[in-house]
């Protein structure tokens, strides 16, 4: 009999521990698992419209252009409305937003009317942008009356390639970096055609969209 309720009480010691240390190991992993998900970062949202998250070495855009002289144009920056109707700080021209490449911040927004302004005012404007800023454009109206061939050439050196076939009443959203001749991947132009417009006497408004990479080199503040 003493032997029989030794190996009983041996047997529940036996038991306990075993539940013991399951118990121990699932609270273990439970927390293990419990650490990862809060550990775990927050997956980034897409923003401007994109159907995906951007690259952390690249900026979220989306610019589109005016539509004839009733819709004015949209620029978007990393999530923000930068410029638009709504907002109430567009107008005739070249409506321009300049970015620092390396932080993302916001320099200037303004629009150059290229239709009714100062030439001299707008070329000085234009050359006033620095080496590696990013320069986001959309255009409205007919921007080509004051827009001259330096002008023109400046927008050559951030990467367009459409600029110099820019006339009147077309349409153009662009995206490059200022100080390079590196084609820019950012670049769309509507041409004012009888034959192929969609408003009378005004081609389609176009739009450029997606992750702009950030600079490689850093820019001098």
């Amino acid at each position: 009999m003493k032997y029989r309720a030794v190996l009983q009480f041996s047997a529940v010691i036996v038991v306990l521990l075993i539940t013991w240390g399951i118990s121990n190991n699932s609270f273990d992993v439970n927390q293990t698992a419990l650490n990862i998900f809060v550990s775990e970062e927050p997956v980034e949202k897409p923003k401007c419209g994109l159907s995906r998250a951007c690259p952390l070495d690249s900026f979220a855009l989306h610019v589109t252009s005016g539509a004839a002289t009733v819709v004015g144009p949209k620029i978007c920056f990393e999530g923000q409305i930068i410029m638009s109707t709504a907002l109430n700080n567009v107008g005739v021209g070249l409506n321009i937003v300049v970015v620092n490449g390396d932080s993302g911040f916001v320099e200037k927004a303004s629009y150059l009317n290229t239709k009714f302004g100062v030439a001299e005012d707008i070329l000085a404007y234009l050359k006033e942008i620095k080496p590696g800023r990013i320069v986001l454009v959309g255009t409205f109206d007919d921007v080509t009356p004051k827009l001259t061939d330096e002008m023109r050439e400046i927008f050559v050196r951030m990467g367009s390639t459409l600029i110099k076939s820019l006339k009147s009443k077309d349409s153009w959203a662009f995206a490059g970096r200022a100080g390079t001749r590196n084609k820019s991947l950012f670049e769309k132009l509507a041409v004012n055609n009888a034959n192929t417009n969609i408003y009378e006497g005004w081609p389609a408004m176009v739009s450029v969209s997606g992750c702009f990479p950030k600079n490689t080199v850093t820019e001098k503040p």
